[in-house]
């Protein structure tokens, strides 16, 4: 039977020397996490390893420099991080949806191939910028708009929240495609740091993910048209940023809840060795601990092996009951690392609930709860509601 603090990791990876590249990262955001949270800095140490590791451009395929890892291995790599310092593996995952959707749907864009061998090479971090005060969070409607003047093109965005935004190398972001079109017709722009200006509206300063320095920000971006990627948001959205999203979260999320657990046990073990075997009060959320884990951990798995076969054509990643599963993953990931984390909680009692010590679970479960909040639950699932009318619910029942 798999022990929390030693579970293996979501996915056998195929790409050489990852897991251990992915170690020594994970290593230096174990040293320097509770630096960052107590700080609400910006992990500096993990991206200096993961840039000596050269993660970065672990998904740019073979031909452009990279790896050519899949979804599944970044999924993995976040699921490690999550276990050392869950703000360092928010961003990392964050990153990566950025690289898949440049290599799905800009990687025969000379300017973007570019920028996917230039990523590569100097190990670029890449941050996205999705939300937008007037539109009230919905990352389906834009307000800000592309201003073209003959090859080039400019805009002017208020993003309310824009994770690791000022440490960033470059930025994707959302706007209209032009000043005559709907909110919803929008295309997505990649800027790099020598394209754009940052100025700070909203500070950061919440319970958890202190590290992921979520400033708002309002954003001034000019360059090339061809900077902006030929796939519609719309397209891009549905076949990428949803389903890679959900996923990348839910690796960080059960990071979280494995390295609670994990402490969780170690705190049992000792206090049994130390009672001569008696065990303490709060043993029985342990088991309640690992079990939710290991179905949270299940359901992940199983997501990514529905995310492969879908991805293999567009029409896969376009099905509405796809979409709803990934829609709902999120929902379920989140709701069921909270409650593996308060369980592991119980299970240390005192110990877990102190801000401090080699047991204390706090920082853990500051992190896990913005999980149904940072990305609302509520307005997911009040679209999944509308899609199920319309998802053969017998099909979803039958084995």
């Amino acid at each position: 039977m798999d022990t929390p603090d030693r579970i293996p990791t979501l996915c056998v990876t195929g790409t050489e020397n990852l897991k251990g590249r992915a170690e020594v990262v994970a290593a230096a955001a174990a040293e320097h996490g509770d630096a960052v949270d107590r700080d609400a800095c910006f992990p500096t140490e993990t991206f200096a390893a993961a840039r000596a590791q050269r993660l970065l451009g672990m998904m740019v395929p073979i031909e452009l420099g990279g790896d050519g890892a899949s979804v599944s291995d970044a999924v993995d790599v976040c699921y490690m991080l999550g276990k050392a310092c869950a703000s360092s593996s928010m961003i990392f995952a964050m990153h990566q949806i950025m690289v898949a959707i440049l290599v799905r749907h800009a990687r025969n864009s000379p300017w973007h191939q570019q920028l996917l061998q230039r990523l590569t090479r100097d190990q670029l971090l890449l941050a996205s910028s999705t939300t937008e005060n007037q539109t009230g969070g919905d990352v389906r409607a834009s307000a800000c708009v592309v201003e073209r003047t003959g090859s080039r093109m400019a805009l002017v965005k208020n993003a309310t929240v824009m994770s690791y935004g000022a440490q960033a190398d470059g930025i994707l972001t959302t706007a209209r495609r032009s000043a005559d079109s709907a909110p919803s017709d929008q295309v997505l722009v990649a800027f790099l740091k020598e394209d754009y200006e940052l100025e700070r509206i909203v500070d950061w300063d919440v319970l958890g993910m202190r590290g992921t320095c979520s400033t708002g920000f309002t954003l001034r971006g000019q360059g090339s048209v061809e900077q902006i990627l030929p796939d519609a948001y719309e397209k891009i959205h549905t076949q990428s940023m949803v389903p890679v999203a959900h996923l990348t979260w839910s690796g960080v999320w059960t990071g979280i809840a494995a390295g609670a657990v994990g402490r969780a046990r170690r705190f049992v073990r000792g206090a049994a060795r130390h009672g001569s075997g008696q065990l303490p009060p709060g043993a029985a959320h342990l088991t309640r601990a690992v079990m939710s884990l290991r179905a949270l951990r299940g359901s992940v798995a199983s997501a990514l092996q529905n995310y492969e076969i879908a991805a293999m054509t567009e029409d896969g990643l376009a099905a509405l009951e796809f979409q709803t599963a990934m829609n709902l993953l999120k929902v379920n990931s989140s709701e069921a690392a909270i409650e593996t984390v308060l369980s592991a909680m119980q299970a240390c009692g005192l110990s877990g609930y102190r801000n401090s010590g080699e047991f204390s679970i706090c920082r853990s479960l500051r992190d896990v709860l913005s999980s149904s909040i940072m990305i609302n639950n509520d307005r997911i699932l009040a679209n999944a509601a509308s899609a199920l009318l319309l998802v053969d619910i017998p099909s979803l029942l039958r084995d």
